[in-house]
This record gives structure tokens, sequence and C-alpha cells, in this order.
């Protein structure tokens, strides 16, 4: 299959390149700053209202049945609030994600016994398939794989994931624990670092049992977190390409910068069958620098992202970018728009971690409706909103008030 770049402008096929029409939504409407020589008509209600090239407005309930597919590496979260001390002593940084080195040995067993840890079902793409079957609300609708042990954590795991009305297809190694995720809290900021155990002994195989192939064949979106370059690229590719040529649409996130910068190969291999690329402006900014563009802004970025090789022209490549508190920037056929996040009182604001999966997982909950994109923005919104008043990616008890 060959490879070519889709990086015009839809309407009038003109090339971008650094130009682009720049669109602002707000409570009140849309603000609009045109940088481009481009003149073709945009849509003043939504720059980009319908991605996919065909509807899917005639979903219900009952051919909603494992429409997305996630794989990643499960971990059961120990989440604890700690002081510096703690960040000192294992070389941990706000706002990071790592995976564990021989300096980091111990802490594990540190916040078993010192501290009273949280104990929650996660993994970065885990947590968003679960925040997305909880705001469809229809069991099934997603399915979950990746390699756990066969121990305690995993049995938990399943059983949370399962009641929440995900289809668990975990992969069993019976001679290595369960993957786990030290999460230090402080100041509402998180760090996390991944001893990914059983989680790193994932195999191809597992998705050539008759269980999973006939999972992928239902499955018409697929999900999962740069975490899983680590692991498993043999698997990422056979469901990149699975996607690719049955006009399916596949889905990555960066996930954090030591992927950009350290399995920049794995997810340059990866790339060019990504649909929808997600991440965050930290990583952002770390993907512009290992692409040779230099410091540009996150906006940018997602812009010169979308433009990247693809290897399928049924659809071009979207890129959405989280700023934290501040505007969401999605990048689409030349056009760069932003979504206001609207900001939480610090005193409601309980732990960060989780709030990106969380936003992918709201995000996803609308797209794989064929939802405009702002809806499916404003949805992520929501459900990161939502997971940061709690502790670790914990979802709520109650179903979803979303007001659009």
């Amino acid at each position: 299959m060959g490879v070519f770049a889709v990086d015009t402008c839809s309407s009038c096929l003109h090339r971008p390149s650094r130009d682009f029409l720049f669109i602002r939504n707000t409570p009140l409407g849309h603000d609009f700053e045109s940088t481009s020589s481009c003149n073709s008509p945009i849509s003043k209600i939504d720059p980009h209202p319908f991605y996919y090239s065909h509807s899917m407005a005639s979903l219900t309930n009952d051919n909603y049945d494992g429409i997305l597919l996630g794989m990643g590496n499960p971990l059961m979260d120990i989440s604890a609030n700690v002081g510096q001390d703690m960040f000192d002593k294992y070389d941990l940084k706000p706002g990071n994600a790592i995976l564990h080195e021989e300096k980091q040995n111990g802490i594990y067993e540190d916040l078993m016994q010192n501290f009273s840890p949280d104990l929650i079902p996660g993994g970065s793409t885990l947590n968003a398939i679960r925040v997305c079957n909880w705001m469809l609300g229809v069991d099934n609708a997603t399915a979950f794989t990746g390699c756990v042990g066969s121990d305690a954590y995993a049995k938990t795991m399943e059983e949370v994931a399962m009641g929440e009305g995900v289809n668990v297809q975990f992969m069993k190694d019976a001679n290595t624990p369960t993957g786990t995720c030290a999460t230090f809290i402080m100041d509402a900021e998180r760090s996390l670092c991944t001893n990914l155990a059983a989680a790193n002994l994932f195999k191809n195989e597992h998705l050539n049992t008759p269980e999973m192939l006939a999972t992928i064949e239902k499955a018409k979106f697929f999900y999962n977190a740069g975490f899983f370059l680590t692991v498993d690229c043999a698997s990422i590719q056979q469901i990149a390409k699975h996607a690719a040529e049955n006009d399916k649409t596949y889905m990555m996130n960066l996930s954090a910068p030591f992927l950009v910068d350290f399995f920049s190969d794995q997810m340059n291999a990866a790339m060019p069958y990504v649909d929808v690329l997600f991440g965050n402006e930290i990583e952002a900014a770390s993907f512009a620098k290992k692409q040779g563009w230099g410091e540009i802004s996150t906006g940018e970025c997602a812009l010169r992202a979308a433009r990247l090789p693809k290897a399928s022209g049924a659809r071009p490549r979207m890129v959405v970018f989280t700023q934290g508190k501040d505007a969401t920037c999605v990048a689409l056929n030349g056009v760069l728009t932003t979504y206001d996040v609207e900001v939480l009182p610090k005193e409601k604001l309980v732990d960060t971690n989780g709030a990106g999966d969380a936003f992918v997982g709201g995000f996803l909950s609308q797209f794989i409706q064929g939802k405009d994109i702002r809806t499916c923005v404003l949805s992520g919104h929501y459900s990161a909103r939502e997971i940061i008043q709690r502790s670790g990616c914990a979802l709520p008890s109650g179903r979803p008030v979303l007001k659009l």
C-alpha cells in the first residue's frame, strides 16, 4: 500500500503550509482569524462538522456492540498523596511519566507500607476505554486487550472493568505479576512510575486467537496509548493495517515525552496509519523538536502533525492536543480550531492523574457516534473535569450529565 501526504484544504486543494484559518470556539460562538491565502468557503457554524466519509447516525444500542477496541498496558494504579521528599527519594518530577528503573526500586512497597494508597484499575488505554463506556452507558460497546498476571490485581481489574461494561479479553501470564503504576500526588499534580511486568509480555499471537479475531472484525475504531509502543509493535502494525485496509479508524496518543524521544522509530512506523492523534502541550513540544520543527506553538505542531504522510486516503488525519486549563487545539484539513476549557475551581481539584485519558474517553464516546468535533471536544472536557475531582481514574457512580 502506498504512502502519500494529506496536506491540502478539502475545498480548494490549497496547500496550507504555514498559513491556516484559525477558529476559536468560545461560549458565545466562534472567532475567525484568517492568515491564509485560501479563499475556500468554510462553514461559520462549525469548521468541520462531520469527520467521517460515511454517516454513523444510524447507530443504536443494538449495533454499538464492540464498536471500539483498546489495546494497551493494563496496570494496577497505586496512588497516594506524598511530599516532596518522596519525589526526591525516587527522582520523580511532577507532571511526568516514566518506566521503572533501578533507582525506583522499593517504590511500590514504600507506598503500600507507609501510606494509605488507593488501588485503582488503570493503564492509560484502559482508563480511556472505561471512561468512554461510562459516557456511552452501553454494556460491551467497548473492548480491551492487554497482558496481566494470574493474581489478585488481575482479578480485580477484570471484575471492575467488566462490571463497568467493558468487554475485557486479557492475555494472562501465570509466571509474571500484573503490572503496577506508582502514582505520586502533590498539590493535585501527579507523577507516574510504571513497572510493566506482565503488561510487557503481550504477544502478537493473542490477537490471532479466534476470540480476538472476532473482536477485531467487529470493531470499527481502534485506540492505543503510545505506551504500547514499548511492548508490541507487531500488534500495533496488525491493527493499524487492518483499519487502513477496511476503512476503519485507528487512533493513537503520544502519551509521554520519553516515548517521543526514545521510541521515535516505533512511533514513526505507526504514524502513517494514525487517523486521529491525541496528546498534550508538553508531548507536542517534544514531538515538534524530534521532527526538527523547533520551538513552535502547540497549534502549529498540530497542523504540521496532521500533514505528515498517511497510509490511507479514506480520511485526513485529525490531531487533538489538550493544554490543561488552556484551550484544546484541533487540526483538520488545514484548519486549526481551539476550544476553551471551563476552569474548575481550585478547591474542587483532587487529582490530575487520568485527566488526559478521561478527555480521550469522553471525546471517543461522541466520535464513534459520528458527532461533530465540537461535541466530541466538549464531551472530552466534561469527562476530564469529572475525573479530576476524584482520586485516580475512578468513575463517578451516576450517569454523565452533559449539556452542550
